[in-house]
């Protein structure tokens, strides 16, 4: 039998979009499982980590259904940001018809793969009645405290007129024009992520179960909670009188209250407030100004690669306990958004401190020595403090509360939590994305739009050129009143970071939003479907994305709409496909169409190689030979369904030779390996494997029936990875009626006989062929035959029988 993908997988395509093969019950008493995979940004047609992504989503989708669960698989678009922007200036289309063009394209490519989606749940986030509710959201945060407005610093184009997101600025200019980038400060929306913090870190205690330890550290690292001393460097009156009284000091936090008495400078980051106020006042000289705009220009999350670079501006602190005078520099590796973008420094205990000291001749003064070995600066391990006043003899953990004590006895000080994580920055000066729903009025202030008014939404009527954010300079839009006292007033014109998207998407999808308008999404369907039972995507969202998600489950538990306190209940991270050892890309050319190998192979066939090929959490590479080799196998699958008997009802051969059995107890295997395998290991590798096997040892009999079985069985377990030749030979052969819960025949899987060691003294001397059965005095019989020349003449002690393993004789002389 010929096997022909396109024929077959264009007809069972369209049986299940006939048929509304793949959507969500109704009923609430069926077991349930949300199978959600991350969704795409369609940036014009799909790659192969798309189909790696999908296919592990939808094998999983497929399984459970078969199963008799309830299973909720969606799938949307993550549609707007930035590339849809550079898009219309590089094709001078507009953004919306490039994105919608592209989910057009996008969805039938990934319909040809035979993914199992809903297609009611299916929505873009770039669509109004989308928008509409995270709007309401927005809104629902201001009222409650969670969103306010503060100034932030950003890259800043002077040419282009606009802002730049850290992925346009390289190496320091600005992509478009190549004019070298400023850091800039503008009024933008926060939301309180850091009131959060806490929760975050303790309920990564419900996820432990269920995601990868290395996704949890990197959470809990990015969160940094850490214990120790906040206090406030107080400025000199010289220092003081300098800056016009407009400041008397800055506060500092450290982990390291034990090395108090070793600071001997304390850093400011380029951007600290201080700082751009001397800027801006002309209170340093041009050359320390010229140096702290050229570290202000280089990106915050690129300064730790650079050498440590710094200035003193001029201005003094006082120690709070010695009162001695301390400079105050400006350095590179001090960033904003850490702390309160100021440092003490102790280069005696601290490398980079060190490194820093040394190179302007700073003093360095070391507070601490070691117990048992001799004194190496930087020393940063535990010690015995010295030059420390009443503190010195002390170990260094205790002197940290000791020093801490003291600060608060003085009033100078508090023990306090700090952070790393800092509160989010939704604002984005640009077109395309969703307009954050404010209104500025002179008489009011800052005002929201009225809830009855939502969505707020784009005017299609600009163009897009890449200087500055066309919302700002359109003729009407921006033009409105104040929803408070009437008056005439503009909108925002900043949009959401594309973040707040894809944070509650997994809450739209659990009800029919085309026939439920009224709200974001039911409170019955939210209790029913959410958690997320599984979710799947790259390792690359492990930080931002994900912990995203899990703060917004929580604002929205808080604000009335949400029910659960974490959004992924289990988490799959899948490795990259990579071709010749580089992800694959267009600059390297190294990429893989899809759609070719599509229309070469066949969907079953890609999809077969690229979850047989790695473990889905490993790295992939690329091999053509083996996709041709997955379309050998499935040729294969196909052509030798004409040695079954065609039956409704499952087989029960009778196995009579060594083969046949051979053959029913690796059928049998493959079975009880995928139940571990989809809900446990999701190690298709091996089940896929397994199947190859299978088939392997089909082919060395001649007995239709136990050939039957084996296909009942195989097309059962491949399904979900190869649903199209799985579902055509089913129902070639069974009237489709295999799918379904299948038990595993233990007898089948029972040995007739097994091979057993035979140990003399714990020594491997010998092997024995015994039935699975045989008492134990048969067994030591058996053994002492087969170890006879290693034990003869010689004491027999003792006799150790481990079932179905090893014998073990003890002898003596």
């Amino acid at each position: 039998m010929q096997y022909n993908p396109k024929e077959i997988e264009k007809k069972w395509q369209k049986i299940w979009e006939d048929n509304n093969s793949f959507e969500p019950s109704e009923d609430k008493s069926k077991e349930k499982k949300y199978i959600l995979s991350m969704f795409p940004y369609p940036s014009g047609r799909i790659h192969m980590g798309h189909v790696r992504n999908y296919s592990i989503g939808d094998a999983l989708a497929r399984y459970y259904r078969q199963r008799g669960y309830n299973v909720l698989h969606p799938i949307g678009w993550d549609s707007f940001g930035m590339p849809a922007e550079n898009a219309a200036i590089k094709h001078k289309l507009h953004p919306k018809k490039w994105t919608y063009e592209n989910i057009d394209y996008m969805r039938n490519e990934l319909k040809s793969l035979g993914l199992s989606f809903s297609k009611t749940r299916e929505f873009a986030t770039s669509d109004p009645e989308y928008t509409r509710w995270e709007q309401e959201f927005l809104i629902k945060m201001f009222e409650k405290g969670l969103l306010y407005q503060k100034k932030q610093t950003v890259n800043w184009c002077e040419s282009c007129h606009t802002v730049l997101a850290n992925e346009q600025v390289i190496e320091g200019c600005c992509w478009r024009c190549d004019n070298p980038i400023i850091q800039r400060e503008m009024p933008g929306y926060y939301i309180a992520i850091t009131k959060y913090a806490e929760e975050l870190l303790e309920d990564m205690k419900e996820l432990r179960a269920g995601w990868p330890k290395r996704v949890l550290t990197m959470q809990e690292n990015w969160i940094g909670k850490s214990n120790g001393l906040e206090f406030k460097f107080s400025l000199t009156d010289e220092s003081k009188e300098k800056l016009g009284s407009c400041f008397d000091g800055y506060t500092v936090f450290t982990t390291r209250s034990d090395t108090i008495y070793g600071v001997t400078y304390s850093a400011l980051a380029p951007e600290h407030e201080i700082v751009n106020y001397m800027i801006q006042n002309n209170l340093l000289s041009d050359e320390v100004k010229e140096e702290i705009l050229k570290m202000q220009a280089v990106l915050p999350k690129d300064r730790a690669a650079e050498e440590k670079k710094g200035v003193y501006i001029g201005i003094d602190v006082i120690h709070p306990l010695t009162g001695k005078k301390i400079p105050v520099w400006v350095a590179n590796f001090v960033l904003v958004e850490y702390g309160s973008g100021a440092v003490m420094a102790v280069p005696a205990h601290d490398e980079r401190d060190f490194e820093f000291a040394n190179k302007y001749n700073l003093p360095i003064i070391h507070v601490i020595e070691p117990e048992d070995e001799k004194l190496v600066l930087p020393y940063t391990k535990p010690g015995i403090l010295v030059n420390s006043d009443e503190f010195s003899g002390m170990p260094s953990d205790f002197a940290r509360d000791a020093i801490i004590k003291k600060f608060e006895e003085l009033g100078i000080g508090r023990e306090t939590i700090n952070y790393k994580l800092r509160d989010w920055g939704i604002s984005r000066q640009r077109y395309w994305g969703a307009p954050i729903p404010f209104i500025h009025c002179e008489k009011c202030g800052l005002v929201p739009e009225k809830i009855e008014n939502l969505p707020v939404t784009l005017p299609d009527d600009v163009e897009i050129t890449g200087e500055g954010n066309p919302l700002e300079t359109h003729p009407t839009w921006k033009n409105c009143t104040c929803p408070k006292c009437g008056a005439k007033a503009t909108r925002e014109t900043d949009t959401m970071d594309t973040f707040v998207q894809s944070s509650w998407y997994q809450f739209r999808y659990v009800s029919d939003f085309h026939k439920h308008k009224d709200v974001p999404f039911r409170s019955e369907d939210e209790k029913y479907w959410m958690n997320v039972d599984q979710y799947v995507g790259g390792i690359e969202h492990a930080i931002l994305h994900l912990l995203y998600a899990r703060f917004f489950t929580k604002a929205l538990r808080d604000l009335g709409y949400a029910s659960v306190n974490e959004p992924f209940r289990n988490l799959l991270t899948q490795g990259m496909v990579l071709k010749d050892g580089s992800k694959m890309s267009k600059s390297k050319g190294n990429t893989v169409d899809p759609d070719e190998l599509i229309n070469k192979y066949g969907a079953d066939t890609a999809r077969l190689f690229i979850l047989f090929a790695a473990p889905p959490e490993k790295e992939l590479e690329w091999n053509d030979k083996a996709v041709e080799g997955a379309f050998r196998f499935l040729s294969r699958l196909y052509a030798n369904q004409a040695k079954c008997n065609k039956t409704t009802t499952k087989p029960t051969p009778l196995a009579k030779t060594k083969e046949e059995k051979t053959a029913r107890k690796k059928i049998y295997e493959t079975l009880k390996k995928a139940d571990e395998v989809y809900n446990r290991t999701f190690a298709f590798n091996t089940l896929i494997a397994s199947c190859m096997e299978t088939l392997n040892d089909l082919n060395k009999i001649d007995n239709a029936d136990i050939y039957t079985e084996g296909y009942w069985v195989i097309t059962n377990v491949l399904e979900p990875i190869v649903p199209h030749i799985a579902s055509e030979i089913a129902d070639n052969l069974f009237e489709k009626k295999n799918f379904g819960d299948i038990e595993v025949d233990e007898e089948a899987l029972k040995d007739d006989e097994i091979t057993m060691a035979v140990t003399v003294n714990g020594k491997k001397r010998a092997e024995i062929n015994v039935s699975p059965d045989e008492n134990k005095e048969k067994l030591v019989e058996l053994a002492k035959i087969a170890v006879a020349k290693q034990i003869e003449g010689k004491q027999i002690i003792k006799e150790i029988v481990v079932p179905n393993k090893l014998v073990n004789i003890v002898v003596k002389g």
